[in-house]
């Protein structure tokens, strides 16, 4: 299972695009991966096959509305695939010796150094997405950026309004049990969002409120973390 898990979603690219066909319930040509990923469509099919292969996509062979032309083939997602599409993307023994590093220190102390350091791979996740021009219209639109962010990087994430809130949903944590023992490392997924909100909206350090309301660690089922800029 583990083998099959590394093939199928070893490869950066690859995660982003299963999402990406996830997305789309009717499926996706290995033509329309290529051009939204700006792969060779040579690239894009051998990770689709890939995907395939692993059995978290099936393929259909599909005819034009006007049967003319060569039928063309859709991935689509399979059953199995939600269970098992985000696999952790950390080295457990480097998050164990993160959380070990962050007990030792003093508690204001450590929660300080993890949200900084979120803080600062938030922005370059945010910097790395290209032109944000679209995301800085609105709060909400940069939220749901922000949930695709983050779901690339395992966090099964969704943006939500409830209660007046603008709130980020993540209901999968990649850095394991390790966040169990050591719940200061919830500051780096506070700082991450901080980071990445503040970046794509253009507003300087502490203009955006970000405050966890529940999270694995505190027994809740899923980690919700509030945004008011």
């Amino acid at each position: 299972m583990v083998t099959a898990l590394t093939s199928a979603f070893g490869d950066a690219t690859r995660r982003e695009i299963y999402l990406f066909v996830r997305d789309h319930p009717e499926g996706a040509t290995a033509s329309g991966v290529a051009a939204h990923f700006d792969l060779h469509p040579n690239v894009a099919r051998h990770h689709l096959d890939k995907l395939a292969g692993g059995g978290y996509l099936r393929v259909e062979v599909q005819r034009s509305s006007t049967g003319a032309g060569r039928p063309s083939k859709h991935y689509l997602v399979t059953a199995q695939g939600p269970e098992v599409a985000l696999p952790l993307r950390h080295d457990d023994v480097l998050v164990t010796l993160l959380g070990r590093a962050l007990a030792a220190l003093p508690p204001g102390e450590a929660e300080r150094l993890a949200t900084e350091v979120g803080e600062e791979y938030g922005r370059r996740m945010a910097r790395s997405m290209g032109d944000t021009t679209e995301q800085q219209r609105s709060l909400r639109s940069a939220l749901h950026a922000v949930a695709d962010a983050l779901t690339a990087h395992g966090f099964a994430a969704h943006a939500e309004r409830r209660n007046n809130e603008m709130r980020i949903v993540a209901e999968h944590c990649p850095f394991g049990e390790a966040v169990l023992d050591n719940p200061v490392i919830c500051a780096v997924d506070r700082g991450m969002v901080s980071g990445l909100v503040e970046e794509l909206l253009g507003s300087g350090p502490g203009e955006t409120a970000v405050d966890l309301q529940s999270s694995k660690p505190m027994g809740d089922e899923v980690c919700v973390t509030t945004v008011v800029n």
